[in-house]
């Protein structure tokens, strides 16, 4: 049914007048959506309750798939040193919200004289959006642990069927649940909320979900490569094989794998969500003229978003029917195959939907019978960035990929230095050629945008950039699920070697009288293998996506500041030029943020391995035991518990800083800071995640296909892997979460800065940004220097 109509009594609503408050607008939408708007959107609630559910019980299905009980217990002990780890980790999130807290306190009780209650609605929905990163990285973290075991004990069959199809229905889980549980807050926030109360409440909300992403994503990544690393070093040190029982950091490294690759995700495509849907609604009420057309975009905008949930749910459906004819018979086969026709399926179905969607929905739009395909068009180039981007992920870090073989190939001779050489080589090849791609699919959407955009808005280009990362999260669950599939597959090889199942006595008539089958250990381990390379692989192709999204999503969140900073684009536009000088300054600031930040990441992986490695070294019993205790397996989660915390803590408080100090230096300083930050990041991040999963597949590859290992290869593949480590699932993974947060963060910080300049003058202002920049010195300096290996001798 056409938009045309569903505004009434919208003369109050919100406008592009470029007032300075206009950041953070009053949201009267939610006053005049009309009867059929209402209901669209009411329809929307009923359909992301269906999501919800169909996740949950999904979940029940997981839980009650059948498991022997020495692989249950293994994946319960994982389960449980999980929860010690989330527990120190939401006791951390309450005393980073103090620190935003107080920032929302002084903006809108202080300079904005809103009233007590409406202040604490606002701190309310900053702690939503924290509850809700957290609240679905708990989910992720217990699915991922129910997932482990069952497909470990489903590999014994000797089918690699079930290996695939019980991490993507994890997946999938987490995907519905994640995205559905973000659906029903904004649109309850959109539907229920009052109108002046609804726009802050976005922006806490956002605020709220970026901290706890970026806490969760940085702690987690810290976490996940100081246990990889201290579990996989000893392969060389004792020369055991991978996963062995008796290494105290191999349940370390299964927590780590949850906490890095199931929390963080879990957790960054929460805020992903929310954040871009902030971006795009602050961008509408900004810069869009006419009250109609608002309404009728920010319902189209939520329509498509509960569209692409049902074509994701539709396409899995599809693709589990025709992997099941076609695979589940097989001995052996490509598990890379059915998720690659997944993702292309659910792009593809996405496209076909926003257009059809779109022509019912908005066939005029301000009087333009053309704007609808225009407009799907543009989404469209962002939800075929989704499928093309892991397809290029792929070239340089798949098993099957040339660049990784020549990782292996430049191993045989060069030993790890050409290892890592070769690594890098991929991983800056890769940046090269995915940012062109970003760079071609927003050309793309620019060009779009100048056929008939700018009579209904200011800067059209900014709107289509930001649709494009709309478009990016176009088949989200499915996203999180490919995503989601690589922990699930690496534990469950972990699983499989925890359990000593082959030693157990009598284990094959067990399993014939209790579970009606035979095993077959040598195909279980070779498929679990394989499985795990297809994981590594997957859990790299999701990356690029999210920190895509970021960086143009952060764009159009720049672009609200702008508008403040401007009335509108009509006054100091000649400031946002390298020919102002703070423009430039700032540009050079946000580069060495990011710098720094890689740095001091890899600087608490560094140091808490060494710890880690340290401590194993003392306690790995070889003799006359079959196993770690678990007193000492938790004293490896606990080292690096301490360390992920101490990083993150020095991170965190670096980064509040720094966004302050350089927002009250000067704006348009800080709008090149912000940019400078996204774009330094974008290709900062995509190297290094693709230079680690060259490295890791490349591992994988001499592993499971050329099976050396104990070999000089292996040993070189080996340390080229701890090297990739904290490059792919800590710094560049992290660097999503910290974007964000600091735009997110900089728009209460800006306008903080500007009001208080508004009254007191600029010289506050400027001793103020001289103290915080000290103050964020003092935790960069703690980040490398508080954070150094002191040996015993030192």
């Amino acid at each position: 049914m056409p938009l045309a109509g569903f505004a009434q009594d919208s003369a109050g609503s919100s406008s592009s007048g470029g007032e300075a408050n206009l950041i953070l607008p009053d949201l009267s939408i939610g006053t005049f959506f009309g009867v059929d708007g209402r209901n669209l959107l009411m329809g929307g609630l009923v359909i992301c309750a269906l999501g919800l559910l169909f996740g949950l019980l999904t979940y029940k299905q997981l839980r009650d798939l059948p498991v022997h009980k020495s692989m249950l217990e293994v994946s319960e002990l994982i389960w449980e040193t999980c929860k010690t780890y989330l527990f120190t980790q939401g006791r951390f999130l309450m005393i980073l919200e103090l620190f935003i807290g107080s920032i929302i306190l002084l903006y809108f009780g202080y300079f904005r004289q809103f009233s007590a209650l409406k202040v604490l609605i606002i701190l309310l929905f900053s702690l939503i959006g924290i509850g809700g990163s957290y609240g679905v990285a708990w989910y992720g973290i217990r699915v991922n642990t129910f997932a482990n075991s069952r497909t470990a004990f489903a590999s014994l069959r000797g089918l690699p069927y079930p290996c695939y199809q019980i991490p993507l229905r994890a997946g999938m889980s987490i995907g519905m649940v994640l995205i559905s549980v973000e659906l029903l807050i904004m649109l309850c926030i959109l539907l229920f909320i009052p109108s002046d109360y609804a726009g802050p409440c976005f922006i806490g909300f956002a605020i709220g979900e970026s901290l706890g992403a970026a806490a969760l994503r940085v702690a987690g990544g810290i976490f996940t490569k100081i246990a990889d690393i201290g579990a996989d070093l000893m392969k060389i040190v004792f020369n055991v094989k991978e996963d062995d029982a008796r290494n105290p950091g191999v349940i370390a490294d299964c927590t780590g794998d949850n906490a890095g690759d199931s929390v963080g995700p879990s957790a960054d495509g929460f805020e992903t969500y929310g954040v871009t849907g902030v971006a795009l609604i602050s961008f509408i009420l900004l810069a869009v003229h006419d009250p109609l057309v608002q309404v009728q975009l920010l319902v189209w905008i939520f329509v498509m978003r509960i569209m692409m949930v049902i074509s994701s749910a539709a396409s899995y459906f599809i693709n589990e029917a025709i992997a099941k004819a076609k695979y589940s018979h097989l001995k052996k086969f490509n598990y890379e195959h059915p998720l690659t026709f997944l993702v292309w399926l659910t792009s593809l179905l996405s496209v076909g939907l926003t257009y059809v969607v779109s022509y019912f929905m908005i066939p005029e739009l301000g009087g333009d019978p053309t704007l609808w395909w225009k407009l799907s068009s543009v989404i469209t180039c962002g939800t075929l960035a989704g499928a093309v981007i892991p397809e290029l992920v792929k070239v340089f870090t798949s098993t099957e990929s040339r660049h990784v073989r020549e990782v292996v190939t430049s191993s045989r001779e060069g030993g790890a230095s050409l290892n890592i050489l070769s690594g890098l080589v991929a991983g800056n090849f890769s940046a090269f050629w995915l940012g062109l791609t970003m760079m071609l699919l927003m050309a793309a959407a620019f060009g779009i945008s100048t056929t008939g955009l700018g009579g209904l808005m200011l800067a059209p280009a900014v709107f289509a950039f930001g649709l494009v990362a709309f478009g990016f999260l176009g088949m989200g669950p499915v996203t999180i699920a490919v995503d989601s599939y690589g922990p699930v597959t690496d534990n469950a090889q972990s699983v499989y070697e925890l359990s000593l199942i082959e030693n157990i006595h009598g284990i094959e008539q067990d399993l014939h009288l209790n579970f009606g089958f035979k095993p077959d250990f040598v195909r279980a381990k070779e498929n679990l293998e394989e499985n795990d390379g297809a994981g590594n692989t997957f859990k790299a192709t999701a990356k690029p996506v999210l920190i895509g999204t970021a960086v143009v999503g952060a764009t159009t969140m720049i672009f609200s500041i702008i508008v403040a900073l401007t009335n509108g684009l009509t006054t100091n536009l000649e400031k946002l030029s390298i020919l102002h000088p703070p423009f430039l300054l700032g540009m050079m600031g946000g580069g060495a943020i990011v710098y720094w930040f890689t740095g001091a990441s890899m600087q608490a992986v560094t140091t808490g391995a060494y710890r880690a490695v340290e401590y194993i070294k003392k306690n790995m019993k070889l003799e006359g035991a079959t196993k770690a205790s678990v007193a000492d397996s938790k004293a490896v989660v606990e080292i690096c518990t301490q360390y992920a915390q101490k990083g993150m803590f020095n991170i965190f408080l670096a980064v509040f800083f720094s966004t302050l100090a350089f927002a009250f230096a000067e704006p348009f300083l800080f709008i090149g800071y912000l940019i400078s930050i996204a774009f330094f990041g974008l290709y900062q991040a995509i190297f290094m995640a693709n230079a680690g999963g060259a490295w890791d597949n490349a591992k994988k590859i001499v592993e499971t296909e050329l099976k050396q290992k104990g070999t000089p290869l292996h040993e070189a593949t080996v340390v080229g892997d701890t090297v990739g480590d904290p490059f792919k699932d800590t710094s560049s993974v992290a660097l999503n979460p910290i974007i964000k947060f600091t735009t997110l963060f900089g728009l209460l910080a800006v306008e903080l800065a500007v009001s208080l300049a508004e009254q007191q003058g600029a010289t506050l202002g400027y001793v103020l940004s001289g103290i915080f920049l000290l103050i964020a010195l003092f935790f960069i300096y703690r980040s490398f220097y508080g954070m150094r290996i002191v040996s015993q001798n030192d």
